[in-house]
């Protein structure tokens, strides 16, 4: 089986991000894609708002990410994920064109929209028709637009959306908004804002960027036409968690829950950009995420590496596992050292307190304790209560 340091998982900004923080750290980082690389910004005509590029459409930005990871030799393969599997507590990537033994993986396969699936929604995507209110809002200063959708997402990026347009359509199925109480009422007493209820989209027009709505009421059967420069699609978004769903923890929908070194509930798998459980989905935001990842997984892999080097390789090793935060450990430790030294023997010294999933890993009960192994394998364990118990445990 191939065996590989680091392997990425998808090629949008996080993934790209953290195969650069990852080369740059002196991995060996292999990217997996499929198709073009840049994830959803390919979809988007303009950028404004990522830091010191002023403007560029996202095909433009994620040929630049790609050429910068590719700047440092990151190895990209085009290649379908169905699977991220743990073994034996080797982490195994299952790909379309062979397995990958890892021993980190960063999951960035990102999100995607729920489409309406109305005639004309995709060929006006990046030319009107919008997923995100933050990316695109600023193009339609003193326009009239559209937001599809009754949730949270729809009422709160509406009212967002008054801060640019001139009025704000909210079109939604029902006869009343199922957002919070609170949102509803901001929103409602905008004078922007305009609901449009019992409703429907059957049809997007426009040559070349959107120009006019058909709606139809559901109740009525009667279509209509709404002149609009824009329409703001917010009828849900998932993550494409499918490599690990049921492996890690996801909150509902399926988002991944991370910690902030963006680690998963599986050690040395890491989660980074739209896939994860957040508040914000932009550019800066994945970027962000991907080189957090790379760095903690560069952590992580170096710690591996030397853990197995000293405690689980060997065919005899005898370790104290103590904790650096609390002092009487780190004078223990010093204790210890010479005590070995003075008996002549070899003491591995490793800190559990950094280590924490090493010593859960060998069921040490409790720190500081004295470890002995053999070939990997755990053949005494000594919680230690006074310098009697290590010399016992030297002897």
């Amino acid at each position: 089986m191939e065996k590989r340091e680091l392997v990425v998982i998808g090629a949008g900004p996080a993934g790209l991000t953290a195969a650069i923080y990852g080369r740059r750290a002196g991995l060996d980082v292999l990217v997996l894609e499929r198709g073009i690389a840049g994830g959803q910004i390919n979809t988007t005509e303009e950028i404004e708002n990522w830091p010191g590029v002023q403007h560029a459409t996202g095909p433009e930005l994620s040929e630049m990410f790609r050429s910068h990871a590719e700047k440092f030799k990151t190895e990209f393969r085009d290649a379908q994920v169905s699977s991220v599997e743990v073994r034996d507590d080797v982490k195994v990537v299952v790909t379309d064109k062979g397995e990958i033994e890892a021993e980190a993986v960063i999951l960035a396969t990102g999100a995607y929209f729920r489409r309406l699936g109305c005639e004309g929604e995709a060929e006006h995507i990046g030319q009107g028709v919008s997923y995100c209110a933050v990316c695109d809002g600023a193009f339609f200063e003193d326009e009239e637009i559209a937001v599809v959708g009754g949730g949270n997402t729809a009422v709160e990026e509406g009212e967002y959306l008054t801060a640019f347009a001139s009025k704000v359509y909210i079109i939604h199925r029902r006869d009343e908004f199922r957002a919070d109480r609170a949102a509803v009422e901001r929103a409602l007493s905008n004078p922007k804002i305009v609901p449009v209820w019992n409703t429907v989209v059957e049809k997007i027009e426009g040559d070349g960027m959107v120009e006019n709505l058909v709606l139809k009421n559901i109740k009525t059967g009667e279509t209509s036409n709404l002149p609009v420069a824009g329409v703001f699609m917010f009828v849900g978004q998932l993550p494409h968690d499918e490599p690990v769903r049921g492996l890690v923890e996801a909150v509902k929908g399926g988002w991944i829950k991370t910690d902030e070194s963006m680690e998963t509930s599986v050690e040395g798998l890491f989660a980074a950009g739209d896939v994860r459980d957040k508040d914000l989905r932009q550019v800066v935001t994945a970027a962000s995420d991907g080189a957090i990842a790379a760095m903690a997984a560069s952590a992580y892999i170096n710690e591996q590496v030397h853990l197995r080097s000293v405690l689980l390789e060997p065919d005899h090793v005898i370790a104290l596992f103590y904790s650096s935060i609390e002092r009487e450990q780190v004078a223990l430790s010093d204790v210890v050292d010479g005590a070995a030294r003075a008996a002549g023997k070899k003491v591995a010294l490793v800190d559990g307190y950094r280590n924490a999933r090493m010593v859960e890993k060998l069921k040490i009960p409790s720190l500081p304790a004295m470890v002995e192994l053999n070939s990997g394998k755990t053949a005494r364990i000594k919680p230690l209560t006074s310098v009697a118990d290590v010399e016992e445990f030297l002897k």
